[in-house]
């Protein structure tokens, strides 16, 4: 049975929003529950609430990590908070997974040096899911390493590519590189380099792929740096948003009748656009899974991040990532 270890009190809504999705996940998802953070609140919150914390384990701490602190304060002053301690017992082999919606960048940082990465990756990555005509894409990086290296996209190609397989089910997952054009001879010399290296990894690799494109889904793995992945990320985000108001604007004007027709499709781009049916962003590169789930989740939101990170256990996901990178590094050796 796994065991996944979640923080408490990160996020906006912490911690009800946070109990009362793992309490559906104890339930739903037959797993246990490590909450990290102040035991008299969580406590009181889930009697004040009427919720069960069977299956779950409390371990105890008053801090809160500030998301305005900076954040390689998580591991100086910020090492007793909810969110470190969740990392410390995820490196000390307490759990399966964890996750937390705390401060991105503090996340980032406590992955990177309390969990570690895996041997042989450069950098952590956040990769988000979004969605896309057909299904979904993963992003990589979407913030976390402004400046990168073609090597470095390459990891973060071979990352998602596992993730994509493992957890989302879709073999040899498509891998499209991020850039202004989609001829060879596009970009900079970062693109140019990482689109050498794409092309002779064994991966599918199918070319560079524009922006304008990357609604339609016709990839799988979306790589570019964390500068413009983060950029792309705020603007799908942004415009998701504008959508939803325009189609209420719309729909408003064609009366009761018009709109009971099209109810069901409502519902089901709704559901498409809304974050909280992934959970949250896997953080790559790390020794065990780590998921990021938004600052403002619901507990429908925690749930399904929970449900996110047992999934990355079942599909040993970290497995399959350290394989490929000691295949590469025996290659290097020959």
């Amino acid at each position: 049975m796994e065991k996944i270890i979640v923080d408490a009190f990160g996020g906006d809504n912490a911690p009800l929003e946070v109990i009362k999705g793992c309490e559906r996940a104890v339930k739903e998802l037959g797993i246990k529950i490590i909450l990290t953070g102040s035991e008299k609140k969580i406590k009181k919150c889930a009697a004040d609430n009427g919720l069960s914390l069977d299956g779950m384990e409390i371990v105890h701490t008053d801090e809160v990590f500030d998301i305005h602190s900076e954040p390689s304060e998580i591991i100086k002053s910020g090492k007793n908070t909810s969110m470190a301690l969740g990392m410390r017992l995820l490196a000390e082999n307490k759990g399966d997974a964890f996750v937390s919606a705390g401060s991105t960048g503090a996340l980032v940082m406590g992955a990177t040096f309390i969990v570690k990465r895996i041997k042989g990756i450069k950098r952590v990555a956040p990769a988000p899911m979004l969605p896309t005509d057909n299904g979904c894409f993963i992003l990589i990086d979407a913030g976390a390493n402004t400046e990168c290296r073609p090597e470095m996209l390459l990891q973060f190609a071979v990352m998602g590519s596992a993730y994509m397989e493992k957890v989302m089910g879709i073999k040899s997952p498509k891998v499209g590189l991020l850039n202004i054009g989609a001829e060879d001879s596009k970009g900079r010399e970062l693109e140019l380099e990482t689109y050498k290296l794409l092309k002779s990894s064994g991966l599918n690799f199918v070319g560079n792929i524009e922006a304008r494109a990357l609604p339609k889904g016709d990839c799988h793995v979306v790589v570019t740096d964390g500068f413009t992945g983060n950029i792309t990320l705020k603007l799908y985000e942004g415009m998701g948003s504008f959508f939803s108001r325009k189609m209420k604007w719309i729909f408003s004007g064609i009366g009761a009748v018009g709109a009971v027709f099209s109810l069901n499709k409502i519902k089901l781009l709704k559901k498409q656009m809304d974050y909280r049916e992934t959970g949250g962003s896997a953080l790559m590169g790390v020794k065990k899974p780590v998921i990021k789930a938004h600052g403002s989740s619901d507990a429908k939101a925690f749930f399904n991040a929970v449900r996110q990170a047992q999934k990355c256990v079942d599909g040993r996901v970290i497995e399959s990532i350290e394989k490929y990178v000691n295949s590469q590094r025996n290659d290097d050796n020959e």
